[in-house]
């Protein structure tokens, strides 16, 4: 099944060297992340679980309908802003079938289940949002490498719903409809956590190529959320090319709309500055 996708390489962003001059930074970029998790609704009410997401790398031309993937940061002598903002739109056709049914009936409770010649198609669609904001501080910079640590927040908006269509509608041996032959169901959240971090980067020799590295941890409506990245950078006159490989965690309590998810995988940017 479908899930959400997401969020920030602007982490990967180089510290420049310091400056009483404004210095601006912009990251368009690709992350091809596999996500796992599960989601904290039945699919069909009462249908017997919670749907389990399952995307790799490779299924994203299929799903995805629409993405913005940028990130943008600010620079003035030791002090710095960053921004992230993801928003994409997919669907999935045909990626589960209604096991079964369970209901209150006249005398009890009643489990039925559903043959799998029943179930004509399914379909996930999901909407998601992460908007990550933070501000942060150079505590050590040399002519190759900086640290900076930051705090601020970050978004995590999601909307699935999850449809279905059957041959016929699911019934008890008494005529009681437990389920119609088409229908939907769904859920959303929005999760602001605080962060705290940092982020940095080191040179490899004498030469453009450095190693940027970035990690967060927070808390807020979620139980827990936290972010890392390593990668390599090789820097032009116009910027840098960008390659890290991401990995981003929520944990939600037990009534939350997302258990326990994670997306991790490769990332590719171009920073361009100004």
């Amino acid at each position: 099944m479908l899930a959400v996708t997401c969020v920030v390489v602007s982490g990967a962003a180089l510290a420049e060297t310091s400056s009483d001059e404004w210095q601006f930074q912009i990251t368009p970029y690709l992350w091809l992340p596999t996500i796992d998790g599960t989601l904290n609704y039945d699919l069909p009410p009462g249908g017997g679980g919670s749907p389990d997401i399952s995307v790799g790398p490779t299924d994203w031309l299929e799903l995805l309908n629409f993405g913005v993937l940028v990130a943008a940061s600010a620079r003035k002598g030791r002090f710095s802003m960053f921004t992230d903002v993801v928003y994409l739109s997919m669907t999935r056709n045909g990626d589960g079938r209604v096991v079964s049914v369970e209901g209150t009936v006249p005398g009890g409770f009643t489990s039925i289940p559903v043959s799998a010649d029943l179930t004509l198609n399914t379909r996930t669609d999901m909407d998601g949002l992460v908007w990550t904001l933070a501000a942060g501080y150079t505590v050590k910079e040399t002519e190759t490498s900086s640290v900076d640590i930051f705090a601020g927040a970050r978004l995590f908006s999601v909307d699935f719903s999850t449809s279905w269509a059957l041959t016929a509608a699911i019934t008890t041996p008494g005529g009681q409809q437990l389920l119609a032959a088409q229908g939907s169901i769904g859920s959303d959240t929005d999760l602001w956590d605080g962060i705290v971090g940092v982020r940095g980067h080191f040179g490899l020799g004498d030469g453009n190529w450095s190693v940027p590295y970035y990690f967060d941890i927070g808390t807020g409506s979620s139980d827990l959320t936290w972010s890392a990245l390593a990668g390599l950078s090789r820097t032009f006159g116009w910027g840098d090319l960008i390659f890290v490989y991401r990995h981003l965690a929520y944990d939600e309590d037990a009534g939350g709309l997302m258990q326990s998810f994670s997306f991790s995988g490769p990332a590719f940017g171009a920073a361009f500055r100004f």
